[in-house]
Formats: C-alpha cells, structure tokens, sequence
C-alpha cells in the first residue's frame, strides 16, 4: 500500500512569505513548531483575498490559534475556515470544530477578505499557540531534510512549480488577451491510444515529460496527466464517447494503460512529481443513469453490468501507482451530479469498490478531484444550504432541489470525509478544478437576492448562472475561475485548470470524426433537454467544435467573465 506520507518541516512553502523553523520549549517539554504559507491571492485598490496554511512541526495540537500583526491599516472583513479577529493591528485566527486536531506535519488552511489603502506589507511574523514560527532553525533536534526527488509527500503541488503545457500555451497566447494567461498551468489530456505518442505533429506523452524536465530547473514540478479511455467512456454522454467499446478491457490494459504505466516508471522522470487524474465522468455514472432511475441509458446498464469501469480504474490505479512520483487522484463527479443523499453515499462506495479492484489497494489512491470540466461554483457566498426565506429552506428551490451542497468547496470537503469513514488515507487531498466556474462579468451578483421567495434569494444571489446545474457543455457566460494555487483550503491539495480554458465540451452540431465521438445535443443551443437537466435549455455556446479541439469563442468568453478579474 502506498500510503500518504505527513510534508516534512523543512519542505519549501510556496508563498509570499514562506520559511521553515522549528521553535521548541526548554528540554523535557513538548515540541511546538510551525510553518506559515501567507498568500495574497487577489488584490484590488481598496482591499485583497488571501490564503493561510498553517503547518505544525511539534508535537500534535488539539487547538490552535495563529497570531500575526499587519505593518498598514489593513482591516479584515471576512474570513472562512478560521474565527477570525481584529484588535488594531493585530489578528487571531482560531480554528472551527473541523480543523482544531493538528497533528505533527498535520496543516490547516484558511482564508479571509480584508481592505486597505495604501501598502499591502505581508505580516513579519506569525505565532502559532504563542510558538513563532518562519522564524530559523532553532531546535536542538531538528526535523529531517526535505524529500528529495521522487519520495512520496503529502501534497505534491505544495513547494512545486506545476508544468505549463507549451502547445496549450501557444493557442492561448495567439488569442487577442490570452498572455494574460498563457503562462498557467493545465492538464495534459491522454483520451485515446495514439495520444501517448503523439497525434499527428501534436507532442506525446514523453515529449511532455521532456519538456516538464526542461521547465522543473533546480525545484520541483508536478505534472498533471488525465488518463481517459475507459471501455464505453462517459456512457451518459456522446460528445465524449471513446475509441474504445464496452468490452475492450484488455485492449485498454495492454495498449492504453501499460504503456502509460512504462513511461512513468522511467528513471529519466523519477524526479518530477506526476499526479494522474484517473478516469473522469465514469464511476459516477453507475449510479445516477442506470436503471431503475429515469436518466437511465442502456449503455450505462451495459458497463455497471459487464464491471469493465471499476475493472479499468482499479488497474490504472494499481499499474500508476507503482511508481513512487505517481500520485493518482479519481474522479468524484460534482456536487450538482452527486450531491444528492441517494447519490452521494453510493458513489462513495462505488469509488471504494474500484480502488479495490483488479489488484488495486485504498492505498494507490492519493485523493480525489472534483469538478472535472466543469462548471460548479467554487463558494457560493450569497446562500448557505441551511439558509430559509419565509420559512422555506432554500433545499426546496428549483436551483438547489434537495441538494445538500451549493458549491463545490463544500462538496468536495464532505466527500473527502466521507471516503476518509470508508477506509480512504486519513491525509486524503482533493482537488477542485477551477479553470471554468469563475462566474465573473456584469452579471455575477454582488449581494443576495431579494428574500420575496426562497427561489428568489437563490437565483438573484447565485454566482452558478446556468440555467440548470445539470448542463455541462460549453455553458454560456461562464468565466475562469480561481487560479492555480496549492493548499487554498482545508482538506484541499490545490485548484488546478485540469480541463484547458479553450477547449471544447462538444460540438454543437454532429461533424464526422475518427475519434469515436458522437454528437449530443445537450452541445446544441436550441436543444430543449431531458430529464438529466429537468428538460431546460442546454445553455451552450454555438458554433462550437469536437470535444478537445480549440474554440476560441469559448476562451474569449471565459476571459470576458474570469472571477477574479483578469
């Protein structure tokens, strides 16, 4: 079992203001140390957004405050996963009922908005339990060194650059305004065979890890694969149908994951840090559209029948993760498909049941992802899911409809602790991809709505501007989201652009291809739906291309209505 293993103290921090330091009492007493990751994420004229991760490096907490004093006269005015206060200059962050156990190398990750004039000066020092920290090495026995390449460490995006994809770069940078964002990273995508070699003049799986060599320089680097070529992939689905049917498991042993599995396991890469995000849309759909549910499909029926998804997710996770850099994340949907309670417990078992299959071990599973290609706000700070207008809860809306999740912050907490009951690593780590649910421009609201009806503060106040939380293709007004950045929250490894910005969901109407791909109207901007989206609009964009390929119109949209703002 390849288990998670706590960060060490040392490990760099990637941060404004980031060190190392052990501070300790006298000799006989318990250790107490930390490390502090300040990040302004955002910055305006009159106030900013930053992100806090706390490590401990002594002796486990059961209860922890973070202290810090701010240089100018910044104020802040909101903050999340910490109760946060202000007295002058000085601030005390301490944790909620969730985050208080602080293992050894155990972090915690809050956030908070602030305003400010003048300079934004990051804080000097911090103190954890009244115990500085960044302060310099002054423990008689100091933690170990930092792990060296390829040693396996609790969260790879943490103190490591992340490999920017040279060919979705350059589509990005010859787009009017795209060098805004050209330089982020995203997901490499292997969605057929010949992708490990590379299509046509297109790069192969190690002319990427060559280049991510190139880019890692002295540090480290993570790159970020999507291994996507089930047998009856996305049966739900056409847009994203695959070159592979129902029962060709063993072609996709032999040919597809084997071969991955090979070029992984070279030592020329044993010093990047490679995480695999395994498998999107597929287990999920063995329990939303089969029967007897009325999403059903019969090519769902066929692959919960013949076994070939869980067979095919646990030997890419078995075959992956043999190597010691590989750390494989699998898909767990999102919170407007499996948020439901008649969804969200059986999926986590159906995820259980994969990662056990086909040699597979609990242990192969580094963590989860969420929000995969899709368009799932991140927070939706408008309405909670407990909230009520007139005495009807907001899970009685037509947006909502019972779900127990508004965002996928919140989902994606709940599944990790979920898993984490079923048997999941304890240091689990999800992410959350953020490279399409910005939800910016004029029509992101800036207050809730008006309390005349709950459907009314719902949708005045939500930042999710779909017309149905069940349409996914190339949604109209979307925007990119937050950033790539690690450790953003609590229970999270990282937002991540896994899907790249620009490139198609689907095509908007059937075009011939040899890539398997079929057309599925919910690409279509006159389709008038089915029951998967409660027979809405598809809100999808026109004149859009095959599943993959470049739509400009799409990322001129998204940068149009990024949140934050570009």
């Amino acid at each position: 079992m390849r288990s998670r293993t706590a960060l060490l103290a040392a490990a760099a921090l990637t941060a404004a203001a980031t060190g190392t330091a052990t501070a300790v009492t006298a000799p006989g007493a318990a250790a107490a140390g930390c490390t502090v990751a300040y990040t302004v994420q955002t910055q305006w004229d009159s106030g900013f957004t930053s992100g806090v991760t706390v490590t401990n490096t002594g002796d486990p907490v059961s209860g922890w405050n973070l202290t810090w004093t701010f240089a100018g006269n910044q104020r802040v005015t909101q903050g999340w996963n910490a109760d946060l206060a202000q007295s002058g200059a000085g601030v005390t962050a301490r944790n909620v009922a969730h985050n208080g156990t602080l293992a050894t190398g155990a972090s915690a990750s809050f956030g908070f908005n602030a305003s400010y004039s003048g300079s934004n000066a990051i804080p000097a020092t911090f103190k954890l339990n009244g115990v500085a920290c960044n302060a310099g090495p002054v423990d008689p026995d100091p933690p170990t060194d930092p792990p060296g390449p390829g040693t396996r460490v609790d969260n790879p995006y943490a103190g490591a650059k992340v490999y920017v994809n040279p060919e979705w770069s350059a589509r990005a940078a010859a787009e009017p305004g795209g060098s805004r964002i050209s330089d982020r990273p995203t997901g490499v995508w292997l969605d057929r065979t010949a992708a490990i070699e590379g299509v046509g003049s297109a790069m192969g799986l190690r002319d990427h890890l060559d280049a991510a060599l190139t880019q890692k320089g002295a540090g480290e680097l993570v790159v970020q694969l999507v291994i996507y070529n089930l047998p009856g992939r996305d049966c739900s689905a056409l847009a994203s149908n695959g070159e592979l049917g129902a029962t060709e498991i063993d072609r996709y042993k032999t040919q597809y994951i084997d071969p991955i599995a090979a070029i992984l396991a070279d030592q020329k890469y044993a010093g990047l840090r490679i995480v695999t995000t395994v498998e999107i849309d597929s287990l999920p759909n063995l329990v939303t559209n089969v029967t007897p549910r009325p999403t059903a499909t019969p090519n769902c029926d066929t692959m919960k029948a013949n076994g070939n998804y869980q067979k095919g997710v646990g030997y890419a996770l078995n075959k992956l993760g043999d190597a010691p850099n590989v750390y494989n994340y699998v898909d767990a949907g999102h919170h407007g498909w499996l948020g439901w309670d008649d969804n969200f417990g059986p999926s986590a078992e159906i995820f259980r049941a994969a990662a056990t299959t086909e040699g597979a071990t609990l242990g192969d599973v580094h963590g989860f992802i969420v929000n995969t290609a899709n368009y799932s706000a991140l927070k939706e700070n408008h309405f909670t899911v407990d909230d009520s207008v007139n005495g009807v809860s907001v899970r009685q809306t037509k947006w909502v409809d019972w779900n127990r999740y508004v965002d996928e912050l919140s989902y994606a907490q709940a599944m990790r602790a979920k898993l984490v009951t079923l048997g999941f690593d304890s240091n689990l780590g999800m992410l959350i991809d953020t490279s399409r649910n910005g939800w910016g421009g004029a029509a992101r609201p800036a207050a809730p709505g008006p309390r005349t009806s709950a459907d009314a503060y719902v949708d005045g106040g939500r930042y999710d501007r779909r017309i149905h939380l069940g349409n996914w293709c190339n949604q109209s007004g979307a925007g990119l989201g937050e950033r790539p950045q690690a450790a953003p929250a609590a229970g999270i490894d990282a937002y991540v652009w896994m899907k790249p910005p620009g490139e198609s969901d689907g095509s908007s109407k059937a075009i011939p291809n040899d890539e398997g791909k079929g057309f599925d109207r919910m690409c279509d901007p006159t389709y008038e739906g089915n029951p998967r989206n409660n027979n809405n609009k598809s809100g999808a964009l026109a004149d859009s291309p095959l599943s993959g390929q470049w739509f400009s119109g799409q990322f001129q949209e998204l940068m149009r209505n990024a949140y934050p703002a570009l």
